[in-house]
């Protein structure tokens, strides 16, 4: 038995046979209903019938399912398709759906072992509209089935069967110990067919599963000498997981007799897979064995996984899928996928091509050195020079590589693609052993296959140098843009220090790089750290400017395709200028900067929590040293030294901090109470947006210029950005005394020159809501409030708005916004920069804003605040204003690092009867103090 877990599995019994005592009934009918329909010759029928019943192999489940009128068409079909390929080509193609409310049923042909490329792919159906949305309120099982018996004399081809049916489960909603009880939690259909063996091992898989973020995948030999490998994970964690098993096993030479997808109310999924050695595996494998070699023969100083070929036995395969299954788990499909389905690339090279055609989206020196020359020439003081500078930049970098160019790019160079993953294994998989141990390892793959994640078959390959690499791009490349791309995934390879890429269990990647391969035209203040995380729904960085730095980690949506395309273009920008914002602003505590960002995949929007957890997850994973072996290894470290984050809540992620410090302690992270800030009290956090803490500094820069300028707070108007839903926007609202007379937030605009009914924009910051829920009665005349979704919009004005998106991203530039006091507390950076900045002005020159106060980060770019501030208005910037989120976050980290664990709980948490205790209190009093004095004393 070869196993990836602790997990064990008691024999080979499992799922009670489908039997169908209807069946002789059923046939009958059958063949009349041929009959009487004249299309198959009368003398041919009953054979026909009699091989469809006893002799294709089919399982009985199909002949429940399908009545007999529908199976009467299913044999006549056949037929005609054999009768084609007898007269046309040697081959039959055989598609059958039938769908049903709750379920369907999928059959076609294929080769046992082998993915098919062309035609229907109904496993991938079957994940995008059953699997990849099954959750405990509405999920789907499947069973599949594969004939024993052919389609046709002449082919190896024979019938696959899916059969999707929706799930009724026994306890839909299972509270407590419920949750682990099988019993409670399964499909009834499930526990009908289900041994006692089976449940005790999916019971077990399901206890772990519900104990760790990632998958959980046993194995076990049966009688036959096939296997049944069983993977499970949490609902929705994953996409397209189902049909790139299938993917994997074949690419290793082997097929499934059947398999089995459960579904169960406490969340979680499991897959079960019964797999042995394809037909075409086994003459390869005979054939190997003929001529001597074995599966760890002559390795050289390299060694690696080859190009296809079956492994010397089904041991070695199951052991590779094993270890890869967990790898797909991360990224189960990728543009690369088609060049793995047809063995061009194995697994590791199609992920590893995933994310170095990430890395070169976001890496590519796109400027060059005539951009620097430009940058030199140019008069930094001068307005105009800087705008034609920023367009150039703009265009430059959207135009020169496109994420289709760097792809098309990869793919007419896989044979380069190869070389270079070749490398990054040298550095990050095969130098963990010393030279003189490579002969060992060899030794060692013989008896212990848990040693390598991608050494199952092993070739001749000597790894190319730097050096060589850089001639083979030249040589090979035909023109520039090429050579530049594959470059780019050398420079990957030379700065990654430290991967989960081989970890045996993860649920993203991670890498730490080293920042240096960072242009310093783009990026003059080189990061301390640099993370990149790639999921199946996202991508994310994390920079920061010393060793010991802290700040948030933010969530980045997309609306539509378009934005998601800027968002993916400016990403790191982002990342980078906030990070460097960051430390700026954490002037006043000991710790530097940092900034996390993550990007969700546009079709991953509402996969936030999901996404969080992932990139916490493998973060961790680079912190922590592996102490399970099999599970969780050690990794190569180039970096040799260890490290700490600290994460904050951002944009999208408040409600994430305590299941990150609670999934920190559970992985054994001797920082767990101050890994994150601004958890909940029961926790000893404490919560930026109850008290208040990033708006006390932003707050007491309004309050400063009323004091300073001797103004009447309640006869200022007042622009706010983000609205009464966001921390930062909620509580200036509850704090402010002026007269707001627009609101702009990811719901759309609320706008009252006569300003806007206080107790009602109140009411919606205790409530957290967006202006959508505002109630429209209490607008004066000339107020109004256009959404997002709206079209066609006649203002009190008599103006026409078009579409109310475009109406809300451009709000801020539009006349009707002017007031005293511009203070935006939410909305995407440089929103304002040098191109549009001219929009702020009238046409008299004066600004549409005397005082602007941000509060949120890089709202403004420098040179459009530097405008701004030689027409006269007063501006403070972000990494002034929005400091009192991380001063809090600083002295809450100063607590839980200060106290045991018990004095923690005793003097900062929520005790059980809800009390907070007083030196919480106290404390809390004390951080608010300090974020307004050290606001008043910047001001």
């Amino acid at each position: 038995m070869t196993i990836a877990d602790p997990t064990a599995v008691a024999n080979h019994s499992d799922y009670t046979d489908n039997v169908y005592s209807g069946k002789l009934d059923h046939r009958a009918q059958v063949c009349a209903l041929i009959e009487k329909d004249g299309l198959v010759p009368k003398h041919v029928i009953e054979s026909e019938v009699k091989w469809f019943y006893d002799v294709l192999g089919l399982d009985d489940m199909y002949f429940m399912l399908e009545d007999p009128a529908t199976v009467a068409g299913h044999i006549t079909s056949l037929y005609g398709a054999q009768l084609t390929s007898m007269n046309k080509t040697n081959s039959v193609d055989i598609t059958f759906e039938s769908r049903r409310e709750q379920g369907a049923v999928f059959i076609h042909n294929s080769v046992p072992g082998i993915s098919k490329t062309e035609g229907p792919n109904y496993e991938k159906m079957i994940d995008a509209e059953y699997l990849d949305i099954s959750v405990p309120q509405g999920a789907f099982r499947v069973e599949s089935y594969r004939s024993r018996g052919k389609v046709s004399k002449g082919l190896d081809a024979s019938l696959r069967t899916y059969f999707v049916n929706g799930c009724d489960f026994v306890n839909p909603d299972p509270k407590g110990d419920a949750a682990l009880d099988i019993n409670q939690v399964s499909d009834r259909t499930f526990l009908a067919k289900a041994t006692p063996v089976v449940l005790d091992l999916y019971s077990a898989v399901m206890a772990k599963v519900l104990g760790r973020t990632g998958p959980v995948i046993v194995s076990e030999e049966l009688p036959s000498g096939s296997y049944r490998l069983v993977i499970g994970y949490r609902q929705r964690s994953t996409q397209g997981y189902f049909s790139a098993l299938s993917d994997l096993y074949h690419y290793y030479g082997l097929y499934s007799s059947r398999k089995y997808v459960e579904q169960f109310s406490n969340g979680v999924t499991i897959i079960s897979l019964y797999l042995d050695l394809a037909k075409h595996a086994k003459r390869m494998a005979a054939g190997s064995s003929g001529s001597g070699s074995s599966a760890t023969s002559s390795i050289g100083s390299s060694p690696v996984l080859g190009a296809t070929a079956a492994p010397v036995s089904i041991e070695d395969g199951i052991a590779q899928i094993m270890r890869e299954a967990s790898l797909l788990f991360c990224i189960p499909n990728t543009p690369f996928q088609t060049l793995f389905k047809t063995g061009e690339l194995s697994v590791q090279e199609a992920v590893y091509g995933y994310a170095g055609w990430i890395f070169a989206q976001h890496f590519l020196n796109r400027l060059g050195s005539e951009y620097a020359t430009l940058v030199d020439i140019l008069d930094p003081t001068d307005a105009t020079d800087m705008v034609v500078l920023a367009k150039l930049k703009k265009r430059l970098r959207q135009e020169t590589f496109t994420r289709e160019h760097i792809l098309d790019i990869m793919l007419r160079h896989r044979d380069l693609l190869k070389d270079l993953y070749l490398h990054f294994a040298q550095v990050h998989y095969i130098h963990s052993e010393t030279p003189s141990g490579i002969s060992r390892l060899a030794d060692r793959l013989k008896d212990n296959l848990h040693v390598s994640l991608s050494m199952a078959r092993l070739q001749d390959k000597a790894a190319l140098t730097k050096d060589e690499l850089l001639v083979k791009i030249a040589r090979v490349t035909t023109n520039d843009h090429d050579a530049m791309v594959m470059r780019a995934l050398l420079d990957f390879n030379e700065h990654v220090l430290k991967t989960n890429f081989y970890q045996p269990t993860k649920v993203a990647l991670s890498f730490r790089m080293d920042p240096g391969f960072l242009p310093a035209i783009e990026y003059p203040t080189k990061p301390y750290g640099l993370f990149l995380v790639i999921g199946n729904e996202f991508r994310g960085f994390h920079v920061r400017f010393q060793d010991v730095a802290r700040g948030g980690i933010r969530i980045v949506r997309s609306r539509n395709a378009e934005a998601f395309s800027i968002n993916q273009r400016t990403l790191f920008d982002e990342n980078y200028s906030l990070a460097s914002t960051q430390h700026r602003k954490n002037k006043d505590i000991p710790e530097g900067g940092s900034k996390g960002t993550i990007l969700l995949n546009m079709d991953a929007q509402d996969k936030s929590a999901v996404a969080f957890e992932k990139y916490v997850d493998a973060v961790l994973d680079l912190l922590l040293t592996g102490q399970s072996p099999g599970i969780k290894d050690r990794l190569v470290d180039r970096l040799g030294r260890n490290e700490i984050l600290f994460f904050g809540p951002d944009e999208g992620t408040a409600g994430f901090m305590d299941w990150a410090s609670q999934h920190a302690r559970k992985r054994g992270a001797p920082f767990w109470k101050a890994f994150t800030t601004g958890k909940s009290q029961t926790l000893g956090g404490i919560p930026h947006d109850i008290y208040g803490m990033t708006t006390r500094s932003v707050h007491q820069y309004v309050l400063g210029i009323i004091r300073q300028l001797g103004l009447d707070e309640s006869a200022c108007t007042k622009l706010q950005t983000g609205g009464p839903d966001g921390d930062l926007g909620s509580n200036e609202i509850k704090i402010s005394r002026d007269r707001t007379t627009a609101i702009v937030d990811g719901s759309g605009v609320l706008c009252d020159p006569k300003g806007i009914d206080r107790a009602e924009m109140t009411r919606l910051a205790h409530a957290r809501q967006m202006i959508q829920h505002f109630d429209v009665a209490k607008l004066s005349p000339e107020g109004f409030r256009v959404l997002v979704d709206d079209f066609q919009v006649t203002l009190p004005d008599g103006s026409l708005v078009q579409d109310g998106l475009s109406f809300r991203n451009s709000f801020h530039l539009n006349k009707m916004a002017a007031a005293d006091f511009f203070v935006p507390c939410g909305g995407r950076p440089e929103a304002i920069d040098i191109n549009n900045v001219g929009e702020l002005f009238e046409a008299d020159g004066s600004t549409r804003f005397k005082y602007v106060v941000e509060g949120a980060n890089l709202f403004f770019t420098q040179d459009a605040r530097l405008r701004l501030e030689k027409a006269g208005v007063h501006l403070f910037k972000d990494a002034s204003a929005n400091k009192g989120g991380v001063t809090s976050s600083s002295l809450e980290v100063l607590a839980a690092l200060s106290f045991s664990d018990e004095e923690f709980g005793k003097l900062m948490c929520q005790q059980e009867d809800g009390s907070l205790p007083a030196f919480y209190q106290e404390y809390v009093a004390d951080v608010q103090k300090a974020i307004e004095a050290n606001a008043a004393r910047e001001f």
